[in-house]
């Protein structure tokens, strides 16, 4: 592997890496001694390459894939996706030898939909845990809200805050380009997003816009988890933040299992009281 091909990832990456880990554990644990549930499955949309490059100590250092493949027991079967053909190959290097493991090439959008979300229907006793870690505004509201309607499968999702800020979220939102509006719009799944993140004020010439602290845009999207997603649960998700204190995205989990969210309330609250996911 190519050490050119690899991420540089902040403290946060790391951070989000041990909650991955924490609570996938705990999930293949539970997940095993079912005798009902035969088949459960990890899947990770934005894969990578299955490592990086900390930024903190320059070291190569395991990417979700590698991370999740360590854990045990195991999962029956693990899925990952990516849009770059290097970095898929790479996945496939990582996993040799392993025939319970896929490896896609292609936007995961469209891949989890028609290929690998029908592998795990509720009737079926089939569940799954799914890692949805993009760099950018991803992936389509239409893949969380099948995710919760099919009741079998848990998502952690990054809402890539920083990106909506620097493109969309604009002090002034009549600057947003139509481009970047509708890549929200697909994110959120309706142009609602609009009215949760500005608040009309009182000005010298009429009405201004003034857009909200991030943390309401993320409560509001946590409430739409649960009232149009079609998650039971989506606890209040964790701010993965830089050195500076500077919030790069939220991570949420959302489940239709009481379970799995008083363990990733534990696990994120860990590292809340630590103030270990900002520095």
């Amino acid at each position: 592997m190519n050490e050119l091909d690899l991420d540089v990832v902040g403290h946060w990456t790391e951070i989000k890496l041990q909650i991955i880990r924490d609570y996938s554990r705990e999930y293949a644990k539970i997940l095993d001694k079912q005798q009902v549930i035969k088949y459960f499955g990890f899947i990770d949309g934005f894969a990578g390459a299955g490592q990086h490059i900390s930024k903190t100590t320059g070291e190569i250092i395991d990417g979700s894939p590698a991370v999740v493949l360590k854990i045990q027991p195991q999962f029956s079967h693990y899925h990952f996706i990516d849009l770059d053909g290097k970095r898929s190959e790479m996945l496939r290097q990582l996993s040799a030898g392993r025939s319970n493991v896929s490896v896609y090439h292609g936007d995961c959008n469209k891949i989890l939909l028609e290929e690998i979300f029908p592998k795990f229907q509720y009737k079926d006793y089939r569940r799954a845990l799914c890692l949805l870690d993009p760099y950018k505004l991803d992936p389509n509201w239409e893949v969380v809200k099948t995710a919760g309607n099919m009741r079998s499968i848990e998502l952690f999702i990054n809402f890539m805050i920083m990106d909506a800020k620097l493109n969309v979220l604009l002090n002034n939102p009549e600057k947003a380009q139509s481009s970047q509006i509708e890549r929200m719009n697909t994110f959120w799944g309706d142009e609602s997003w609009r009215q949760v993140s500005y608040t009309k004020q009182k000005g010298l010439f009429g009405d201004m816009e003034e857009k909200v602290p991030d943390q309401e845009i993320a409560a509001a999207y946590q409430k739409r988890l649960k009232e149009i997603g079609g998650f039971k649960y989506a606890p209040e998700p964790i701010p993965m933040c830089s050195s500076k204190g500077v919030v790069i995205y939220y991570l949420f989990f959302a489940s239709n299992n009481q379970t799995g969210e008083k363990i990733v309330k534990a696990i994120f609250n860990k590292y809340r009281k630590g103030k270990r996911y900002g520095h």
